[in-house]
């Protein structure tokens, strides 16, 4: 992404007085005159710098300037250097890169050090396994957020309703076990959440978009959950065969022994069909207590199931 490169050609530059722009633009698999835009860039953030003509030019910091390599501590660059091995670990192979010019500027007598800070702390976001279309889909939407080109797709809603959508795309997300985008849908006009999952023919358009200046520290796609007339206290009761389960689940400060070797836990859920599929996911360890809407509607789910397997194993 472009912040990525950036960073880079600003290493690059500390490490060596001179650079061609056709040498970064290789290197970045970009056009030169997406470098020249880069370097433009790095200009408005206060770091100068030119371009030398002639045969021996190239791009350089401009003389007598001197960036300070201590603007960023050792820590600081480790922690940066773990954030970008979480984003690498699925889809993101254009940050390695990045995060070999980080451990070029750390000296060869604190490089071990280095290593054992990067390796204290590791967050993958990939799956289990393969990672198929998902993986496709995340490159592609980087592109289109990279060149603030619309995408277009057909979109399988929850109670699967499919409908075209064209969106400005914004941001990637990645909450609970699931990722997102966020950004604006022309025929709803105004911004969604859109699960990558729910996907269908996804390509990117030609016409670009002029990307709004939108506060994201608020996290907006939470807002709908947090609404109290959106959620309701869930209490499930696991038995000791599905102990584990739920230590893998839930924290172990909600978590509250039965004296029988289960737990009981109480949660705000959203009532949807997600949290259906979620009690489902736990087959026969697991009892719904309360609220006693919940119960009946799992009952009946259950209920439908079994019939279907039923009817397939009865004798005709």
């Amino acid at each position: 992404m472009k912040i990525d490169r950036l960073l880079s050609i600003v290493i690059l530059l500390m490490n060596r007085p001179l650079i061609q722009a056709k040498e970064l633009a290789d290197m970045f698999e970009v056009s030169v005159r997406t470098i020249y835009r880069d370097i433009d860039s790095i200009n408005g953030a206060g770091i100068p710098v030119v371009t030398y003509q002639g045969a021996n030019g190239g791009i350089g910091l401009m003389e007598g300037y001197r960036l300070d390599r201590n603007v960023l501590t050792e820590r600081e660059l480790a922690d940066i250097f773990t954030a970008l091995q979480s984003v690498s670990s699925y889809g993101g192979g254009e940050h390695n890169l990045l995060m070999q010019k980080i451990s070029s500027v750390i000296p060869p007598s604190k490089s071990h050090a280095f290593r054992s800070k990067t390796t204290q702390l590791i967050v993958d976001f990939s799956p289990w396994g393969l990672q198929g279309p998902l993986e496709e889909r995340l490159a592609l939407l980087k592109e289109a957020l990279e060149e603030s080109t619309v995408v277009a797709f057909d979109y399988v809603s929850a109670d699967s309703q499919i409908s075209h959508r064209i969106v400005e795309p914004y941001t990637l997300v990645h909450k609970g076990a699931g990722w997102y985008l966020y950004g604006f849908c022309t025929e709803r006009q105004d911004f969604r959440l859109f699960k990558l999952l729910r996907m269908k023919s996804l390509v990117k358009g030609t016409q670009s978009f002029e990307r709004l200046d939108i506060p994201l520290q608020d996290l907006p796609w939470t807002e709908g959950w947090k609404e109290p007339l959106n959620t309701q206290t869930v209490v499930l009761h696991f038995s000791a065969e599905g102990r584990h389960l739920a230590e893998d689940y839930f924290d172990c400060e909600e978590l509250e022994a039965d004296g029988n070797g289960g737990y009981t836990v109480r949660l705000a859920y959203a009532e949807n069909n997600w949290l259906y599929g979620f009690l489902l996911s736990f087959g026969t360890v697991v009892e719904v207590l309360e609220p006693e809407p919940v119960r009946r509607r799992l009952a009946g789910l259950a209920a439908e199931i079994a019939a279907k397997y039923n009817a397939e194993v009865m004798p005709k």
